[in-house]
């Protein structure tokens, strides 16, 4: 009788354990339990259903990127080919392999004139993924202390004062700043994010000129007394996807990563 009691005992921990393993969160993520949120731009009021997945909690950062393209040469600045990354592809590092004089300081914020290729790239390289533009706006749709946030006019008005404020040189570390609902931090209001697939926005081909695409974006913070505010946020961050192209880098746009949860 013993014996079977502790067999079963055994056969308890055992899948308690397997539970916990299965359930365990991986380093630096959190986990965003699925859902369902009403995209700004739906003209029939369809709600998008997200499965849950496992989000960075953090940008990736320039000490990230160049551990990256220490491994992977063709990821340098003087190796990328131009297909997959424009002229200013970390314009901002002093050379391949450098970050330059302030390299402390740039060591921890986020990686920024990267290309959607070399995002994607890069997310490979961790066995891991970029989030798609609903499973992104699902969890940037969270306050603080609320998991849907985007009718809340405060947290719009919060998110429109970043989007107009000026950044400054070189980015506040990854890791500073308060957590969302969800425990991921900055999702407004440090850089933009590449997203996997930006290019389901689809607006005028007029708008696609990369040569004045960050004016576009700094005078975007002009309209910020727009009377629809419910819907300007979500707006802004939808027309700087539909102007990008792939190979497109930019100042204040980088990315994180995300990973499916198995079952």
């Amino acid at each position: 009788m013993m014996r079977y009691t502790l067999l079963f005992i055994s056969l308890i921990f055992g899948m308690t354990g397997l539970v916990c393993a299965q359930q365990s969160v991986p380093e630096g993520m959190a986990r965003i339990e699925g859902g369902s949120y009403l995209p700004f731009y739906s003209p029939d009021q369809q709600r998008i259903d997200i499965e849950s997945f496992y989000l960075d909690r953090y940008h990736v950062t320039n000490g990230e990127f160049l551990e990256f393209v220490r491994e992977n040469p063709e990821w340098r600045r003087s190796n990328v080919k131009p297909v997959f990354a424009d002229a200013r592809y970390l314009s901002h590092w002093a050379g391949d392999l450098d970050l330059g004089p302030q390299a402390d300081q740039l060591r921890d914020s986020p990686v920024t004139h990267i290309s959607w290729f070399a995002a994607r790239a890069y997310a490979k390289w961790r066995g891991k993924r970029l989030p798609t533009m609903h499973e992104w706006e699902f969890v940037a749709s969270a306050s603080e202390s609320e998991p849907i946030a985007g009718r809340d006019s405060s947290f719009i008005r919060q998110i429109l004062n970043w989007y107009a404020s000026s950044q400054p040189d070189i980015l506040p570390a990854a890791d500073e700043g308060t957590p969302n609902y969800y425990g991921v931090l900055n999702m407004h209001g440090q850089v933009w994010e590449w997203v996997e697939d930006f290019n389901s926005v689809f607006i005028t081909g007029e708008s696609r000129d990369g040569g004045g695409i960050n004016n576009q974006f700094y005078c975007a913070a002009g309209s910020v007394g727009s009377t629809d505010t419910e819907n300007y946020a979500a707006f802004i961050r939808f027309a700087l996807r539909g102007s990008l192209q792939a190979s497109y880098t930019i100042r204040n746009l980088g990315f994180r990563t995300a990973m499916d949860i198995e079952s």
